[in-house]
């Protein structure tokens, strides 16, 4: 299968490393010289990257000038500040492009000749800079040559439980001389029309800490911050300590830290791993409905989806232990659960207004086979009893939905799929049949962990084995030469969603699947297109194959695909986090594709698929060359363990140790088998 990705070339341009000293990514300021290995200077540069807390999004728009100066436009994003209408959208926004190195002075002179030295991402943005006094960036086509008299270095995040983003600064005195430096009271407000406000007029504020005339010594240095909140017209400003918000955001960090960390010998995987698990487990909002995941995007916030939450970030929260991210699922499970019928009318696609209000534009999306899905893998990994039985009369309505809009044909009818008509889904797709397919399977092992009886279980098996046969049947195509599958009744293009067979199990046409996801009519340098002969790429169905030819067992194709798509994400020119689609949306960071990426390695790459509240099995994908992979510090099934794959040989041992009891199970398999191994914590 080599051969297959000839079409996904060098990425276009790596303006990245990767940082050993702080876990993180640094930009390329400067190239190298020359040489073999040479780094091609990545400045002038330009990027946007989502961050998230409990209270407030910012999409920071920032770049480096080709002059080497620093330029950021902050997008706020304030959730439980409604606008009128309040609709999926009717978050408060503001955008604030206040510079504030240029409100400081230095000996009674503006700061200038801005160098970049430094710029790093690593859960924050950290940024450093030189500057000259007085002597003003104007667009001379090449850096300053002056020498510098100060450097600032700035950090930049949102506060994890606040309405606010802070900025610290720290700025030092790197010339011979004392300086006075004059950091000036400084507050910029906005207040919004009453009238545009769900409570009536909003303040977006933008502040200065830290204020006061300092003289600083040689190598000494100044700090101060910045503050940029929103609040209801009526209520007073927060009192900010901005040290402290910046220590919280580390802290979450280090949590996310220190759980399912990633060890393989491609450091590129294991560093983008890590960072699609902050991205993932950061958007989430503490709303009057209760924690809510939600994608981001400077759009979608305060509101839960049947795809992005129930389907694909849900079932990865489990595995890390975040209790924000257990509790964020649970809690948009429940609230898809206020809408079972008994006339089984159709579950909105979408729960909006922290919880007020419903979306459903698109129709039957096949959300039901979407929660299912995601709720059956949810329940398992999470190894809850009591969670378990409180969500299985959800798992039951959803299926029975889905058995009632089966066709003729026995495949799942709906009005459109998760992509709500952009491209044609006929009236019955292969993603929501695929997904139902899934869900039948996981049920049949629920009930048994549920006491429902053997009849319960037998009853959803026999209809997953029907369902094989349908889709088989129904989907089943020769198209364009490859034995794969046709994405609905009187498609005539390759689509990327004809990866979900692979996903679930099916594999009847799972070579022909993998040879036309991989070719030229679908793969580009950026991924999968959405259908062939367009140029709309979306990450979700990327990352969607990605997992589904790992699970097929075409390691050595999954494993350059990944190791390219994660080399595109974490080091290219729009870093570090998978993104949603092009050109819709300008690439944004969505948080529940950072969990779809995560399953690739899960399910995928270590081929784990839950089997009862207590039980997995592993089928491992271990590319060659490589000797040994772990997962450390999984936190799913009421457990913490470790899994270890080495390389014995031409078989693979794998160790499960659980770090409670210190108990280890091992198995063995041939390195080149599809089998599952079994295991029970």
């Amino acid at each position: 299968m080599a051969l297959a990705l000839q079409c996904m070339g060098s990425i276009a341009q790596v303006c990245w490393n990767i940082s050993d000293e702080d876990n993180g990514i640094q930009l390329r300021l400067d190239g190298d010289g020359g040489g073999a290995e040479a780094q091609a200077r990545a400045v002038p540069y330009s990027d946007h990257i989502e961050m998230s807390g409990e209270q407030m999004a910012v999409v920071l728009r920032w770049g480096v000038t080709e002059e080497g100066a620093f330029r950021e436009e902050r997008s706020l994003v304030f959730p439980m500040l409604r606008t009128v209408p309040n609709n999926t959208h009717a978050s408060l926004m503001h955008r604030v492009g206040v510079d504030v190195p240029s409100l400081i002075s230095v000996n009674g002179l503006s700061l200038g000749g801005e160098n970049v030295l430094d710029v790093r991402i690593n859960g924050l943005v950290e940024v450093a800079s030189s500057f000259t006094v007085g002597t003003p960036n104007i667009g001379t086509g090449s850096r300053n040559s002056a020498k510098p008299a100060i450097v600032i270095c700035r950090e930049i995040a949102p506060s994890v439980d606040k309405p606010l983003m802070v900025e610290h600064y720290t700025l030092t005195n790197v010339s011979q001389r004392q300086l006075t430096v004059y950091v000036p009271e400084f507050t910029q407000t906005f207040t919004t029309l009453p009238e545009k406000g769900v409570e009536g007029a909003y303040v977006v504020e933008s502040s200065l800490t830290g204020a006061g005339t300092y003289i600083v010594q040689p190598g000494a240095v100044v700090t101060f911050g910045a503050v940029f909140q929103a609040r209801r017209e009526k209520d007073e400003p927060i009192q900010v300590d901005v040290a402290a918000e910046l220590d919280a955001r580390r802290a979450f960090v280090e949590e996310m830290d220190g759980s399912l960390v990633l060890e393989t010998p491609d450091e590129v995987i294991n560093r983008e791993f890590r960072f699609a698990k902050i991205r993932a487990s950061e958007s989430i909002f503490k709303t009057s409905g209760g924690y809510m995941h939600a994608p981001g995007g400077e759009s979608y916030y305060a509101a839960i989806w049947a795809n992005d939450q129930a389907e694909y970030v849900n079932p990865f929260f489990p595995f890390t232990g975040y209790w924000k991210g257990n509790a964020s699922a649970l809690n948009s499970y429940l609230h898809f659960a206020r809408f079972m019928n008994d006339a089984y009318e159709p579950i909105p696609s979408s729960i909006i207004a922290e919880g007020k209000d419903i979306w459903n534009g698109a129709g039957d999306r096949g959300d039901a086979a979407m929660i299912a899905h995601g709720a059956c893998r949810y329940i398992m990994a999470r190894g809850d009893i009591a969670e378990a039985k409180q969500l299985w009369p959800l798992v039951k309505w959803c299926l029975e939905y889905c058995n009632r809009h089966l066709n003729a044909e026995g495949v799942v009818t709906s009005d459109c799929d998760e992509l709500e008509g952009r491209f044609p889904a006929g009236d019955a797709n292969l993603c929501t049949s695929t997904l139902y397919y899934d869900a039948l399977r996981s049920a049949a092992m629920l009930a048994r962990e549920l006491g429902e009886g053997a009849a319960v279980a037998k009853n959803y098996s026999q209809r997953a084995d029907r369902l094989a046969d349908a889709i088989e049947n129904y989907f089943g195509a020769d198209m364009k030469g490859f034995h794969t599958y046709r994405y609905y009744d009187g498609n005539e293009k390759l689509r990327s969603w004809i990866c979900m067979p692979l996903i679930v199990g099916l594999e009847n046409r799972a070579d022909g699947t993998i040879k036309a996801l991989t070719s030229p009519a679908l793969m580009t340098d950026d991924g999968l297109l959405t259908e062939e002969g367009s140029e709309t790429f979306w990450d979700r169905s990327t990352l969607y194959s990605l997992r589904g030819i790992y699970i097929a067992g075409d390691t050595e194709t999954a494993n350059s695909f990944m190791h390219h798509y994660s080399t595109q994400r974490l080091l290219g020119s729009h870093v570090p986090y998978p993104i949603e689609a092009w050109p819709e949306g300008s690439q944004r960071h969505l948080s529940a594709e950072s969990g779809l990426y995560c399953r690739a390695i899960i399910e995928g790459m270590f081929g784990l698929r839950p089997t009862g509240l207590r039980s997995f099995t592993l089928s491992p994908r271990m590319a060659d060359g490589w000797e040994h992979m772990a997962l450390r510090r999984v936190k799913a099934f009421g457990a913490d363990f470790d899994i270890d794959v080495t390389r014995k040989g031409s078989s693979l041992k794998v160790a499960v140790t659980n770090l409670r009891t210190g108990k280890t199970q091992t198995r063995t398999m041939k390195a080149s088998s599809t089998a599952s191994l079994a295991f029970k914590l």
